[in-house]
């Protein structure tokens, strides 16, 4: 749609992407979906001749961003302006757009309005490669920080009996890690609960079996003395 508002200059677009990108790795409420109608929006931009202000259609974004569902698209978009990584002017006028102004994150010193507009003097291709490769990024990161634990006790007995493993070894196990926070050793976030189960499983057979092999004789006296018995030592 036809862009309004003054040009801007000193936009580059592989510092302003690598700005912005930054700032998504620091920002832990962002969400994939968040970073993929950013793109949308820069593109969109980018075609407007980085234009201060622009008009947008929603069912363009949508597509560009690859959003299926309105109300998660409002909210995004809502999220991006509340958060200062554009300013979002809602229309509720169906024959003309919302109105997006973008902000500059070129800088060190975090966001900035732009003002100007300035010819682009990198290929669009290198930068779809790096836009890629940063969510990846940012994804990857979520999911190595994401504590990995069953939501209740019952989830964890129904693992162990899909196993043919004892009930009352998933309740201790549930019992022990959920009072560790879910941490080998109380340091160590777990990866996987259910390898972590397994392990759990094969030591408790360990056990049982170093018990049978090691049994405790029946006809032990255990109150039986030595015959030389040293008096004289205290008791």
């Amino acid at each position: 749609m036809e862009g309004l508002g003054r040009l801007m200059q000193n936009v580059n677009y592989i510092k302003h992407l690598k700005g912005v990108f930054l700032q998504f790795s620091k920002d832990n409420r962002l969400n994939p979906t968040h970073i993929s109608l950013y793109i949308a929006l820069f593109q969109i931009w980018n075609n407007n001749r980085f234009l201060e202000e622009f008009y947008i259609n929603r069912e363009e974004v949508m597509r560009f961003s690859k959003i299926g569902s309105k109300s998660t698209y409002h909210k995004c978009i809502k999220d991006l302006s509340h958060w200062k990584y554009i300013m979002y002017y809602p229309s509720h006028n169906p024959y003309k757009g919302s109105k997006i102004k973008m902000f500059k994150f070129e800088t060190s010193t975090g966001q900035a309005l732009v003002h100007n507009n300035t010819k682009i003097e990198t290929s669009s291709g290198q930068a779809l490669v790096s836009i890629n490769k940063h969510i990846q990024t940012i994804e990857n990161n979520k999911n190595i920080n994401k504590l990995d634990q069953p939501k209740n006790e019952k989830e964890v007995i129904d693992f162990f009996k899909k196993e043919n493993w004892p009930e009352i070894e998933a309740q201790k196990f549930y019992n022990h890690y959920q009072g560790i926070g879910w941490k080998v050793g109380g340091k160590t976030k777990i990866v996987n609960w259910q390898a972590t189960a397994k392990n759990w499983i094969i030591k408790a057979e360990e056990i049982k079996t170093n018990k049978t092999q090691n049994p405790v004789s029946q006809n032990q006296d255990n109150l039986k003395t030595t015959k030389n018995k040293n008096y004289n030592e205290p008791l």
